[in-house]
């Protein structure tokens, strides 16, 4: 954009402040257009007569408040004008900041699909006996479920006491597809559904996208603030929560008994259905009741083979109170077009033959050699790390942004995760934190690599990266 200087004339507090407070006035009355490009920092710094720390801080905040993007090499640009939107937080931001093609030749720490421990070869030989045994199923729509698809869905999502009966369990299309179709059945558009503000947020995209709405709860160092959720139900009377309660991605945090009792008796209070994704519970060994033990009449449980045996297959399932089961099993089959026979069958024969819990011991012994690895050389700094989980919640020290650090990594060839990508909703809450997975690279020698960058670029700080886009 061109002849635009931005009002500094009034408003209070630091000078980044109010000049992301002028930025914003100015996207709200229609002065800068959606779409428009900011100008450079190094351009804006020189035109205001400041330093482009001061630049780079104003948009920084300006991108935590949802109003502009940045993209590495282009700038920053508006993404919308919110006196615009008759339902600001009807829908949060579709893409993230995660690209979906991931430029090449980098090294993926934004992953966290089961490591390959040689798992190809098995499932090799299970797609080719159930091509041989079951060819005219494969060559057809998938329309009858056969009783050991959920047996194996029992088995898999059975955890500590938690023991799922075969009438609750819905096979799926991988553990997204499970809780998109049960928010699709439980609610209707124009309902709220509740997140944490960070959270497994494709979640709450793809809500948005089928028109729900997402009502963010707080949550501490101990996860989700009961107090908080008793609000957000008064105030808002959402339908449906979303919850990881046992590691959440991205923070690791585990509820206590405690707090999965309150939730559980708020939610029943409210009316609330809850959905507990135990999808990297399962790779823990922790003792903690599931949240469907304390409210088994409302929980929908979902999980799959993507972070212990193989992504690639999609083996998904959910065990929900059987009431629910044939909406959910309707709305799977709307949101997905079905469930196809090759996927399912292989997924059952995994878990059925052991072969899914053998390969999943595996994972684990290979995740935790590379913890092992990111935790040496990490030592000193805030790194939040859980056994058999594979991806690390890095607080930076300061100076560092997340968007900033970000970006350094990509600079340095490593993909990582920012803060944002975890936001489910439009939030002022900052975390400066990244996410980071271990499980991608092909050896431990990469991520051994891939960690020396980040500590590299932690010692150095700020002063050994800079960026004028």
């Amino acid at each position: 954009m061109t002849n635009w200087l931005p009002d500094l004339s009034s408003g209070s507090g630091p000078l980044y402040q109010r000049l992301a407070d002028s930025i914003e006035s100015d996207i709200d009355k229609g002065v800068i257009d959606a779409g428009a490009k900011l100008p450079p920092q190094r351009d804006l710094a020189y035109d205001i007569g400041t330093t482009v720390g001061t630049i780079g801080r104003a948009y920084q905040l300006l991108r935590e408040r949802g109003l502009v993007s940045g993209e590495v090499g282009r700038g920053t640009y508006v993404l919308g004008q919110r006196a615009a939107d008759p339902k600001p937080d009807l829908e949060p931001a579709i893409q993230g900041t995660r690209p979906i093609d991931a430029p090449s030749g980098k090294l993926r720490f934004d992953s966290t699909a089961a490591p390959d421990v040689g798992q190809g070869a098995v499932i090799a030989d299970m797609l080719a006996r159930t091509a041989q045994e079951h060819p005219h199923d494969i060559s057809s729509y998938t329309r009858d479920f056969p009783e050991r698809w959920y047996e194996a869905g029992s088995r898999w999502l059975a955890r500590n006491a938690f023991r799922p009966s075969l009438d609750s369990i819905v096979p799926t299309l991988g553990t997204h597809a499970a809780v998109m179709a049960a928010i699709a059945a439980l609610t209707m558009p124009g309902d709220y559904v509740v997140f944490e503000h960070l959270t497994y947020s494709q979640i709450a995209r793809s809500a948005g996208l089928i028109g729900r709405r997402t009502a963010l709860v707080s949550a501490d160092e101990d996860g989700i603030d009961p107090d908080d959720f008793e609000r957000v139900c008064a105030q808002k009377h959402p339908k449906l929560m979303f919850l990881m309660p046992t590691a959440k991605n991205p923070t690791l945090v585990t509820l206590s008994a405690e707090r999965r009792q309150a939730i559980a008796r708020i939610a029943r209070e409210y009316n609330v259905a809850l959905i507990e994704d135990d999808l990297y519970g399962e790779l823990t060994d922790d003792p903690t009741p599931l949240l469907a033990e304390y409210a088994p009449e409302r929980t929908i449980v979902a999980g799959g083979l993507s972070k212990s045996v193989a992504a690639g297959v999609r083996g998904g399932w959910l065990s929900c109170p059987p009431a629910y089961r044939h909406r959910i099993r309707v709305a799977h089959k709307m949101m997905t077009g079905g469930l196809p026979f090759l996927l399912a069958e292989v997924g059952t024969r995994l878990v059925m033959s052991g072969q899914a819990g053998e390969i999943r011991k595996r994972c684990i012994a290979e995740i935790q050699a590379r913890l092992a690895i990111v935790r040496d050389v990490l030592a000193g700094f805030d790194i939040k790390t859980r056994d058999n989980v594979p991806f690390v919640w890095l607080t930076l020290p300061d100076p560092w942004l997340s968007g900033t650090f970000k970006n350094a990594c990509l600079a340095q060839g490593v993909l990582i995760d920012d803060e944002d990508e975890f936001k489910a909703g439009r939030s002022e809450q900052v975390f400066h934190g990244v996410r980071f997975g271990v499980s991608q690279p092909r050896q431990s020698k990469d991520v051994a690599g891939g960690v020396a960058v980040i500590r590299r670029l932690l010692d150095e700080g700020r002063a050994g990266y800079d960026s004028f886009s």
